[in-house]
């Protein structure tokens, strides 16, 4: 390994991280989304976390604080609140900032967006994660009833009362795609948030066996419905018995794909896709939703198509394309989800950071070493300067396309350097019950 261009992109991604700080919480970017985004600020958590400066932590807190504080009356979590009236290339589409008529320097949630479900789900593990870091029950104690309206809201998303989460079209991380229904991105992390829930009961002394269990039942039916095997006689009988609703979509996809070895992105009503979801899949394996022999099939298929080349990794595989049934005409808006950009195909440092993590959950020590410098490579390229820790880059040349400066590029390089180092997850582990083999 090259351990001098790790060492010099941990310390660069602190540096563009920490300075991503700002007084609500952390931007999305220096460059762009200068605002304090639900999932962004969330997953960098991670990152800001494991830095070596305890500005990090303080962070990560005040992005939490920002967001519980917008949380709607019915516990929404907002998309991403920010400053009215500041240059943001990044809303180019609505007039290249957040406008509003209030009083000067009041922070303003936007309602650009459609809607999202993840950011609820990302406010529970964000608030989960610094508890573990920094032990403040105190702090715990005082958002517990917001977080406890967070994961209300998320019940009611499951319209039909199966246990997994129904979400929109374009309703979470992918918010130009066509994920829909029982969407396994957001399902994985349900189960997550409901497994984050108990560990902070825990900690309040609260009853938690509620919540755990919860947590049970959304993995034991990911596995059910988007786990594909000939060998599911069982997983028939209990859905005969409790779930007729899919018994045809299960039917469809035995018949017609027989098996895969990776987690189906969705599930709809009598329908299904057929693709590689790479972000969905390997937070299945941090999280623990996959076993041993799953994980590992996992991770064989991402090797084996090539799908963490040039760098790690494509956010999917293959890629839709115009004419197909999941294709959408939006896809072309601001040229992002051609085939091989953006959520179509396009290789991101933040999934890279997840796929080392995954590798090191499943102890493939010396690929999750290796990949960790692919990835410092990457962060490295820029369009104009190198350590760039850019937004995104072409799923086949491996050009860097995005903004530059992106705060999640940086925390999840962190993070996975920080995993590659102590060979185990932080916070996701053994230890603290995430993974039994």
């Amino acid at each position: 390994m090259d351990a001098r261009i790790v060492e010099m992109g941990r310390e660069k991604a602190e540096k563009i991280l920490l300075q991503n700080g700002g007084e609500l919480g952390l931007l999305g970017s220096s460059t762009a989304y200068q605002q304090v985004w639900a999932r962004d600020s969330m997953i960098c958590g991670l990152g800001l976390l494991a830095c070596s400066s305890e500005a990090g932590p303080t962070i990560h807190r005040r992005s939490l604080e920002t967001l519980g504080q917008f949380q709607s009356e019915l516990g929404k979590i907002p998309h991403n609140v920010g400053f009215p009236n500041v240059l943001d290339p990044a809303l180019i589409a609505h007039g290249g900032k957040l406008e509003d008529e209030g009083e000067i320097g009041q922070a303003v949630e936007d309602s650009i967006h459609a809607g999202c479900v993840d950011g609820n789900i990302w406010y529970i593990i964000g608030h989960y994660a610094y508890y573990q870091e920094t032990n403040d029950q105190e702090f715990l104690r005082k958002w517990w009833g917001n977080l406890e309206k967070a994961l209300l809201w998320l019940r009611y998303q499951d319209s039909n009362e199966c246990g997994l989460l129904e979400v929109h079209e374009a309703m979470d991380w992918a918010d130009l795609f066509a994920n829909r229904y029982n969407v396994l991105f957001d399902n994985v992390l349900y189960a997550a948030a409901w497994k984050c829930m108990g560990h902070m009961a825990d900690a309040l002394n609260i009853p938690s066996s509620y919540y755990y269990e919860n947590a049970a039942d959304v993995k034991k039916k990911i596995n059910i419905l988007l786990w594909i095997t000939p060998d599911n006689q069982e997983k028939m009988d209990w859905v005969k018995k409790e779930r007729k609703e899919w018994i045809y979509p299960i039917k469809r996809v035995e018949t017609e794909l027989v098996e895969r070895p990776f987690y189906l992105p969705y599930m709809g009503f009598r329908d299904y896709a057929d693709r590689f979801d790479t972000l969905a899949n390997l937070l299945a394996i941090v999280f623990g939703i996959a076993d041993e022999e799953q994980a590992n099939k996992i991770l064989d298929y991402i090797h084996g198509c090539g799908i963490n080349e040039p760098y790690p990794v494509q956010a999917l595989y293959p890629a839709i394309r115009e004419g197909e049934k999941d294709w959408r005409d939006y896809y072309r808006v601001r040229n992002l989800n051609l085939p091989h950009h953006y959520h179509n195909g396009g290789a991101w440092p933040f999934i890279g950071g997840f796929y080392v993590t995954a590798l090191i959950q499943a102890k493939r020590f010396d690929e999750a070493t290796y990949q960790l410098e692919k990835l410092a490579s990457m962060n490295k390229a820029g369009k104009k300067n190198e350590w760039e820790f850019n937004e995104w880059f072409h799923g086949q040349s491996g050009r860097p396309m995005g903004y530059a400066g992106q705060s999640w590029s940086a925390a999840m390089y962190l993070f996975a350097e920080n995993a590659v180092r102590n060979q185990k997850v932080n916070i996701f582990n053994s230890e603290h019950q995430w993974v039994s083999y």
